[in-house]
């Protein structure tokens, strides 16, 4: 039995390498499957032509994608949907990448360069916090704050201070939740220029469109009014807050 249904030819040139030891998918997917899904090798396989890309895309970051987070995985496919809003390939980037932002980005005069992070713990209580209550029965999954120094400039205007927390987030089935209905209805507006850094889909601001409720920023420890995010088409967020100092209680310890 086929480990992988469909096969496609390399459609990328008639010199590519992929062509010329005569490799199966099923063999592709066996040695992915030994290397544990690695994204950094998944990534470097998408590079070689549009055949391996092709594969990859429908097969490879979905298993890493299931191997890394199977409960999350399993949740946003459970309405009987095979697929993910977006593709498998922005979905596996979100769950291990910081965006950041730069300069005269989405967020103005933050300037933090994006970067891949070891672990992230994406949450579906902690999502229920950034909904408004007419929005109750949406699902969202919302990543831990990544902390870093805000290193706007002074002169900027930016309503930002201190540390800066980055999140990132995911829907279930975007395209009939009732927070798409609610910005569809109030007219709100897309991001001019920028796009989502995950599937390059056009992005919603939520703090225009006044749907950033108070409990978005107690779940991340933020000022009140340094919280804003996005969310794409394809029902992708991204946010950032200004995170509030750490009390002596709250202070790391030095024992491992």
């Amino acid at each position: 039995m086929m480990l992988v249904a469909k096969h496609y030819r390399c459609t990328h040139s008639s010199s590519c390498l992929c062509t010329k030891g005569h490799l199966s998918e099923d063999v592709i997917f066996l040695v992915f499957q030994h290397l544990n899904w690695n994204p950094r090798m998944i990534a470097t396989l998408s590079c070689v032509c549009k055949w391996f890309d092709e594969i990859a895309k429908r097969v490879l970051w979905k298993e890493f994608c299931r191997t890394r987070a199977p409960k999350m995985m399993q949740d946003l496919q459970s309405c009987g949907s095979h697929s993910v809003d977006g593709n498998w390939k922005a979905l596996g980037k979100l769950l291990i990448f910081c965006s950041g932002c730069s300069k005269n980005g989405l967020f103005n005069s933050i300037n933090i360069e994006g970067h891949f992070v070891q672990k992230t713990r994406f949450s579906r209580t902690s999502g229920k916090s950034f909904l408004m209550p007419q929005c109750k029965n949406d699902v969202l999954y919302v990543s831990d704050p990544c902390e870093h120094l805000d290193q706007g400039d002074e002169d900027s205007g930016s309503y930002f201070r201190g540390d800066v927390g980055f999140f990132r987030g995911v829907f279930k089935s975007f395209s009939v939740s009732r927070v798409k209905h609610m910005l569809i209805e109030r007219k709100a507006e897309f991001h001019p220029t920028e796009m989502c850094p995950y599937c390059k889909a056009k992005m919603w601001n939520m703090l225009q469109a006044k749907m950033i409720p108070k409990s978005a920023c107690a779940r991340l420890g933020a000022y009140n009014d340094c919280t804003e995010y996005y969310v794409c088409l394809n029902g992708h967020l991204l946010g950032i807050c200004s995170l509030l100092p750490l009390t002596d209680s709250e202070e790391p310890s030095d024992v491992e």
